[in-house]
């Protein structure tokens, strides 16, 4: 059985209603990544991020043993060359700031001065869950690293 997540779509406008803030308390109370697509003006799907609570994410990267690595080197095709991001205030939704990294592509959320959760792109949220589940699963401390190999030698000795 694969692992279960919610999707939420949130129909955004301008001027931002407080369906964002819905939203982003929705993903605060859960405290799993939730995936959302911004539905803009127009109807039209415009942006697929997961919202990746803070302390979830602190995990993934603790165990993730290097950054995500660009679409090309994964295999993948090179994105085409997006324009930097234009330099804008921080987009507030009620108790929420919402704060748009110009490198890497991460928005990060924060409630009463404390990062709460980040939108990542779907991509990278989904290698670093792979990728720290991964790591971990093979992580031994060393006392139980130690406790291993002279478990596996007493197996040896009895088989001679």
């Amino acid at each position: 059985m694969g692992a279960m997540g919610i999707r939420i779509d949130a129909e955004v406008s301008y001027p931002v209603d407080d369906e964002v803030e819905r939203v982003l308390e929705l993903a605060e109370a859960v405290g799993e990544p939730i995936t959302v697509t911004f539905v803009w003006e127009g109807g039209r799907p415009s942006e697929h991020a997961v919202l990746v609570p803070a302390a979830t994410l602190a995990l993934w990267e603790h165990w993730a043993p290097a950054a995500y690595p660009p679409r090309a080197a994964a295999g993948r095709a090179a994105p085409e060359e997006k324009e930097e991001p234009e330099l804008a205030h921080p987009a507030e939704y009620g108790a929420f700031t919402l704060y748009r990294r110009r490198v890497g592509g991460r928005t990060a959320v924060a409630r009463d001065g404390m990062v709460v959760a980040e939108l990542l792109d779907p991509g990278e949220a989904h290698w670093l869950e792979e990728t720290a589940r991964d790591v971990r699963q093979g992580f031994m401390d060393p006392k139980q690293k130690a406790a291993f190999e002279e478990f596996l030698a007493r197996q040896a000795a009895r088989e001679e």
